[in-house]
Parts: structure tokens; sequence; C-alpha cells
């Protein structure tokens, strides 16, 4: 007996085959029966009449390390699709941990990350000192499959204790770390991730652990990521948020071909305004073919909204030379930036070739009010600031001063993003279509109340079905499904097929999309994240099992913890 049938649904595979009208059967979580119709008796039926089933949507960067703990469900990307997530990114995880080290490991997370210290503290159980322990902690306890890299950071610290922010290792220190992460791939870790990127600093406003790593350290690990099956490379360098050095891009190059295994990065962003960042970025990929290796660009095929701050580390503070202005206390602040001099410089280092992508930022005619606090912002609520400098014949960054100050730096503002222009556009779906890019890079799990990227994939597929109509449904799907399956070699996931894992979503092409973001307050110790209702998705399993039926959790916890070699096999670059 069948466990459920899905009758009538137009079938999209995940291999960018033509939809096709068919019965779909599910038993003991896997896809059993496809046909024009099952007459085999089911334990339940339902009507798939006008809508579309998918294979589940594969997630390849999330940070859901300790999200899972308090949210099996790992919500919102499971209402959207997600069952399964790739997490352990950007060189952090939380294990391997010594015990001393958990509240230096909360405050990086929260700091790096964008994690509530409060929820870290509260609604994880820090019991683990082994990647393996912190894997059973998480089996048989989730709604979605989710797959961890081991992070870099957490195995300088494990080894080399406080000097690991700084230090360079010994050579029997070396040892020791790949040592613990060959113990870690062998329970189940899918490979490295390691970060250089200039914008990480931890709970104390140092660089990360692993930006301290030479080349040689990240080779070393490198070669041992290639001694294990199905195992991957996640790495982040500065150049991630621009265009690369040569010495990345060589970098990127050297590290997959020590591996023999397939190096991804994030995030590509694409923009008409900047042309030559494209094919610099995808020298990389270029560069390690020919070195017998593969690197691979994330991108997103959604403009994500992030809102910023003055009051609250945000990227603003990124920006070259505004962290110091940034971080002081409040009322020293405000005057700092209400000094015209003071903002004359600031603007000009926003301006700087060195800042980078985060120049994208400092157009403050194009910010939008968000929640405001105080009477004097009464009704600056959706308003372009732009509208209000020139009412009140103020340039815009000194108007967004003055009403930020009014709140006491309160304000919630959320920049337009300058990259909406046909151009940009027309070149995402050329960029799309090379071989070494791959759609992805939500961060869903970070960032929580700045930014909200889990529901990428409704609403790239109802831009598809409704809106730019850049890419075809069938080929939208693949995208989101078993490409980024195949690049991780998920066994038998990413496509509906028999004998395939039951991981589906049944949706209504008319209605699919994403709802806009908005805040809730339910974190452990009431902390906030933003949070984003799925349209149009009527169901979604996880390994045969329903865990969404109309944007609602259903309670069951159908999720595995995919280890490296059991769930993945080897994609190799050789």
């Amino acid at each position: 007996m069948l466990d459920h049938v899905i009758k009538g649904a137009s079938v999209v595979d995940g291999t960018g085959a033509p939809a096709h009208v068919a019965d779909v059967g599910i038993r003991e979580g896997r896809v059993a029966v496809i046909a024009p119709e099952v007459t085999e008796e089911s334990r339940s039926v339902e009507d798939g009449s006008g809508l579309v089933l998918a294979p589940g949507f594969v997630d390849p960067h999330t940070h859901y390390d300790a999200q899972l703990f308090w949210d099996p469900y790992a919500t919102p990307s499971l209402n959207h699709g997600v069952t399964t997530v790739a997490g352990g990114n950007c060189g952090f995880t939380l294990a391997p941990l010594k015990p001393e080290d958990a509240d230096y490991t909360r405050r990086m997370m929260s700091k790096v990350e964008g994690m509530s210290l409060v929820a870290l503290e509260e609604g994880a159980p820090w019991s683990w000192r082994g990647f393996g322990e912190y894997l059973d902690a998480l089996e048989g306890r989730i709604a979605v499959n989710a797959g961890f890299m081991v992070g870099h950071c957490a195995l300088r610290r494990y080894v080399m204790g406080e000097d690991a922010v700084g230090g360079q290792p010994s050579g029997e220190q070396l040892d020791a770390m790949v040592g613990l992460l060959h113990e870690a791939m062998a329970a189940g870790a899918w490979g490295l991730s390691t970060t250089q990127s200039s914008t990480h600093s931890d709970g104390d406003g140092r660089p990360v652990a692993s930006r301290h790593a030479g080349p040689a350290e990240l080779l070393a690990l490198s070669r041992a990521v290639g001694e294990h099956e199905g195992t991957q490379i996640e790495a982040i360098v500065a150049g991630c948020l621009d265009q690369f050095s040569d010495a990345e891009i060589e970098l990127f190059a050297e590290m997959s071909a020590a591996a023999g295994r397939p190096l991804n990065w994030n995030v590509l962003t694409i923009d008409a305004a900047v042309p030559e960042r494209v094919p610099r970025q995808l020298l990389a990929s270029e560069r390690a073919r020919k070195a017998g290796g593969r690197v691979v660009a994330l991108t997103m095929p959604i403009l994500t909204p992030m809102n910023m701050s003055l009051g609250t580390f945000c990227a603003l503070n990124l920006i070259p030379g505004w962290g110091p202005v940034l971080g002081l206390p409040v009322p020293e602040r405000i005057a700092r930036l209400r000094d015209p001099a003071v903002r004359t410089e600031l603007l000009e280092r926003a301006a700087s070739k060195e800042a980078g992508v985060f120049r994208r930022l400092a157009d403050f005619g194009r910010y939008v009010i968000g929640d405001t606090y105080s009477e004097a912002n009464r009704g600056l609520t959706g308003r372009v600031v732009r509208d209000i400098a020139a009412e009140r014949g103020q340039d815009p960054f000194a108007c967004l001063v003055d009403i930020c100050a009014a709140d006491e730096l309160r304000t919630v503002l959320w920049p337009m993003p300058p990259d909406n222009d046909p151009a940009s556009w027309e070149l995402r779906a050329r960029t799309w279509q090379h071989e070494d890019v791959l759609l992805g890079g939500s961060d869903a799990g970070a960032h929580l109340d700045r930014m909200c990227g889990a529901p990428y994939t409704t609403r790239f597929l109802g831009d598809c079905l409704r809106g730019r109509r850049l890419v075809g449904l069938e080929e939208a799907v693949r995208m989101l499904t078993d490409a980024p399956a195949r690049l991780f070699g998920l066994r038998e996931r990413g496509q509906v097929r028999e004998g395939f894992h039951a991981d589906l979503v049944l949706f209504d092409p008319e209605r699919i999309d994403a709802a806009p973001a908005t805040l809730v307050h339910d974190l452990p110790g009431d902390s906030p994240r933003l949070d984003s209702k799925a349209l149009g998705v009527r169901a979604v399993w996880v390994n045969g099992v329903e865990a969404i039926r109309d944007d609602r959790v259903t309670g069951a916890v159908p999720g595995r913890v995919l280890r490296s070699g059991r769930d993945t096999r080897t994609v190799s670059t050789r």
C-alpha cells in the first residue's frame, strides 16, 4: 500500500525536462511510482490538479547551525519549499568545541553572523565536543535535511586556543587541525569552510581565527578534504565582495585542485553598472579548471532587502572609516554625525575604491524610512529620504542623520538597491547560464533582524512565472533542485524520480511568491527576526512525510542529518 498519492499534478521533475501531468505515489519515504494514473491503494490521496509538483529545493548556503535546536523546522526556509540546507559555512561552526570556548563562540556568531546572543545562550544545549557529537545532537529532531561543513575557525580555536587569533600554528598544531578535520569528515562533515574576509570579526572586534591562516595551512586542510568521500570546500575571501585579486584567484584554484573537490564561494553580486565584475570573478573558475579544480560562484536570483541602522551594528559599520564613528556611545555618535566635516569624510570613504561593494550603501537619498520611534518622525515611515531632504532643503545624508537622531538612532532604514534596472537583470539571466554559477547564498539563519534571504526560492519562481520571466519554469526548478544537489553529490535527491527520496513541494503556479518580510519576536529570549510568509505553497514533504501544509508546520520532524559519504557521493574535479 502507498502512503500518499498526489493526483493530476503538473510534475516538474528537476531535470529541466518539460512538465507533464501525472499521479505520484509515495511509500516509505521514497517516490514509489509516477504514472498517468496510479490505481494502487493508498492511505491518503489528494488532488493536485492545477498545481505543480517539484523536488524540494536545496539551499546551498545557510547558517542554521544553531537555530535548528530551537526551530527544528528551519523557518522560514521550509515554508518556502526548501527541504535540504547546507550549513557550517564561512568558516563558522559550533563544533569541534571545548567547553571553555562556548562563550567565545557564541559571541563570535552573534557578531559575525548577526545571531541573537540571548537565543544562542538559551536555545542550544552546547553539550557536544567533537563534530560527530554535534551532528548526533541534531539527529532525529529536525524537519529538514541538513548537512554541515566544519568551520576553520572552530578547528583553529580548538587546537590553538586564544592564539588562534593572531597566531600561526606549529607543525604539531597544524597536524592536530588536519587530524580534527579528518575526524569531523569521518563523522559526516561535508568538508571544510573557511574565511579570509576583511568583514569577519569576532565578538571582541578582532579578525576571526581563520583570517590569520596562510596558504600552506589552507592547502594542508584542502588536501585532507580530498581523502574523504562526498566532500566539498566553501571559502570566502575579501574579493568576494567586489573583485578578486590575482592572489585570491590563485588560492581558490590551488585549494580546489589540492582537494580534487569543488569549492564554492558566496556571493557574486551582479550589477550592470560594474560590468567588469562578473568576468573578473569567473576568472577564478576558469583558472581552477586549468589547474584541475572547480570553483563555483553562488549568486542570488532576487534582490534581498537588508535594513540598516545608525544605532546597531550593520553593513554600514563595515565601510572603511565608519566603524570607529558608529562604535561610539550614542550621544557622542550623534554629535559626530551632525558635524558636516565628519559627514563629508564618511561619504568620501564610502565612495572610495577600498569600500568595494559597500559603495552601494552610500546613496542615502535612495533610503526608505522604516520603523520610527519619536513624535518628530511621525508620518515618515515608507517615505524616501531624497523627497524628505528636498522638502527640508537638506542634503540626503544630513537629513537622514537628523531623522535618526530624533529616534536616538533607533530608526530602521531600508536602502533601495541600485541594481534593479533592466540591464542588470539581463546580465543576471546570462550569468545564471554559466556552468560554474549556482543560485543560492540566502544566508538563512544569519543576520536575522537585518535581512530575510530564505524566501528566494518562491520569490524567484513567482518572478519566472508572472514577472520578468527571465527563465522558464522547468529550468528555474532545475536551478533550485538538481543543480545544487549535483554540486554537493546528494544521493537520490534533487529530482522527482522513482526510487528517489520523496522531498517534494506542491505549489500553485498562479500564486507562488513570498510576502514582504515583517519583524517578529519568536526567538528564545523574545529576540527579533525578519520572517516572510510563503504564498501559494500547498504542501512540503521531507522524506515522504508532510512537514508543511498551507504555510503551517505540521509538527513532524522527518529530516535527516546528511553525512558525507553515506548521503553524498564524491563530485571529483579530476
